[in-house]
């Protein structure tokens, strides 16, 4: 028999083992659902994502992919200064501290830290240093997302576009293919362990398509400096220079000078990222003639050995018409015509055409229409209304004034020229099958062959003499057009002194594999041959030996 003492105390002992005994049978019995269900609760993290963007690549050496824009993850650092107001510390002090760790204002620190806010941004894209610095700072968080990033940076920014707000893209190829290179949204459903590791259970997100483009990487790069450095020589607004294969229509280089870094997009004008290729007409001078004498070749309206008597001008209703500084050349054939660039004479061929059947090659060519190039906000000229009914006009647009077009519309239409007659839409990404259903004839097969000649004969004899590259055969033609006092924002009727300078040709010339486009606009030059037509020599000096293409003739 125990003492009383004793006894108080088992009794005691007893008790509390019987309250604990009953609480634990409520929690783990009773309320057992519950509270697995907090814990649960409190380990599991379900979070509605969108899926990985598709990266987007380029042509490279041997057909090696070239990374132009993927995902990559980045790092803010932030505070809560709610959080912070509850431990009482010394906020100058702080935001010295964190200012140091950061590289930023401390003034600005203090400001955010004094504002009634969960989530202030101290600083966005830390360096992997400094986020690991932050990792094991009290009071600083770091905040994980994923954005678009362009590895190459400025190169073919404007074929590319970028990410922009709402993770959406903004020009050129991403916005076109926004469909298929952005993820599918979804659930990512994780369980975290006692170190804060999240282990993902469920993934209902789905990552976007890649894409792979025509441009190739080599071409695009050696264009792009090209094109900076004629840009700047000659003292140009802007510039461009487009490569194409008149075989399949992939467009090889596709540059715009001025350009952008993607990356930075947010620090530049909106007016950079128009695309000038694809998105401003223009008035494309000379180097519209080979166009209309390969209509009137196809219709055989003129022949090569046919003669036309230069005067040196054409009235037409009383408006006169003339050559470039008002030369006259006598008798010449039709090839002379676009050798001397002969405006009369180009008029004398569109007239043997008739007005009707060349506005009807015009659109045949597809001058009056969008190319289809996937690239977003494509424009195309919309001014053929002001041909009908008006003879000048028919005239002057022989040699490329009055009618507009847009760089990539102006390459199609040489397509034809270079690869027997026959139309090829350009294109940016790769397809499957290039050679997809039957292409449209516009001019004749001995037509293409004929203006060929022409063009070679430009380039060895003629005005495009700049072009020459030694032991190839090159067609081409220069072009110089006034800009008309509107296109430069001043209300004012006819042409300004400012110009528009291009060159455009193929090569090789009897078996093409490449056609270039380079223009200029407001050059300080004095006309094509001397700033356009040198930078397409440079650039297809690069590509016969970057293609291996063997000479046509012994230097």
């Amino acid at each position: 028999m125990c003492n009383k003492r004793l006894c108080v105390v088992l009794l005691v002992i007893i008790a509390v083992a019987g309250v604990f005994s009953w609480r634990l049978f409520v929690l783990q019995v009773e309320e057992g659902g519950m509270w697995k269900a907090r814990a649960q609760g409190q380990q599991k993290e379900i979070v509605q994502l969108q899926g990985n963007r598709g990266n987007i690549y380029l042509n490279g050496v041997n057909n090696e992919p070239v990374l132009v824009a993927t995902n990559k993850k980045v790092y803010h650092a932030y505070i809560s200064p709610r959080e912070l107001k509850f431990r009482g510390e010394d906020k100058e002090k702080l935001a010295r501290d964190f200012a140091d760790v950061l590289q930023v204002e401390e003034e600005e620190v203090l400001q955010r830290m004094q504002r009634d806010s969960a989530y202030e941004v101290l600083k966005r894209n830390l360096s992997d240093e400094t986020g690991e610095i932050v990792r094991k700072t009290d009071g600083i968080h770091l905040q994980e997302e994923v954005t678009r990033h362009y590895p190459e940076e400025r190169l073919a920014s404007h074929v590319l576009g970028f990410v922009g707000g709402e993770n959406k893209g903004q020009y050129g190829v991403e916005q076109y293919y926004e469909d298929i290179l952005k993820g599918k949204a979804g659930i990512r459903e994780g369980l975290k362990n006692p170190l804060g590791s999240l282990f993902i259970t469920r993934d209902s997100t789905r990552s976007g398509e890649s894409i792979s483009l025509t441009i190739d990487y080599n071409v695009q790069y050696f264009v792009e400096q090209r094109l900076k450095e004629a840009v700047e020589r000659i003292g140009a607004k802007e510039g461009i220079v487009l490569v194409g294969d008149p075989r399949d229509g992939k467009i090889l280089a596709m540059a715009n000078y001025p350009d952008f870094n993607p990356n930075l997009y947010p620090e530049e004008e909106t007016k950079i990222f128009k695309n000038m290729a694809i998105q401003e007409s223009f008035e494309p001078g000379s180097v519209f003639k080979p166009l209309t004498m390969a209509i009137a070749l196809s219709e055989e309206a003129v022949s090569p050995n046919d003669t036309f008597y230069d005067t040196g001008e054409k009235r037409i209703h009383g408006r006169v018409l003339r050559n470039y500084d008002r030369r006259s050349y006598g008798e010449v054939d039709m090839s002379r015509i676009l050798e001397n660039s002969i405006n009369t004479g180009i008029i004398y061929v569109k007239d043997q055409v008739g007005n009707e059947k060349f506005l009807q090659y015009l659109y045949d060519f597809g001058l009056f229409e969008h190319t289809g190039v996937d690239l977003h906000g494509e424009v195309f000229s919309s001014n053929m209304g002001f041909l009908e009914g008006h003879e000048v006009n028919f005239a002057t647009a022989s040699y490329g004034h009055g009618i507009e077009t847009t760089a990539i519309q102006l390459l199609r239409a040489f397509f034809v020229l270079a690869n027997g007659g026959e139309m090829v839409e350009p294109h940016i990404v790769e397809r499957e099958e290039e050679h997809e259903g039957e292409r449209n004839r516009i001019i004749s097969e001995e037509a293409s062959f004929l203006v060929t000649e022409m063009m070679v004969n430009t380039i060895e004899e003629g005005f495009g003499r700049t072009a020459r590259v030694p032991g190839y055969y090159i067609a081409g033609k220069t072009g110089t057009a006034q800009i008309p006092w509107s296109s430069l924002g001043i209300s004012k009727r006819g042409y300004s002194n400012e110009t528009i300078q291009g060159f455009i040709g193929f090569a090789p010339a009897f078996d093409p594999e490449f056609v270039i486009l380079v223009q200029f606009i407001q050059p300080q030059t004095r006309t094509a041959e001397l700033s356009a037509a040198p930078v397409f020599k440079e650039v297809a000096e690069f590509l016969f030996e970057y293609k291996k293409i063997p000479f046509d003739y012994e230097r």
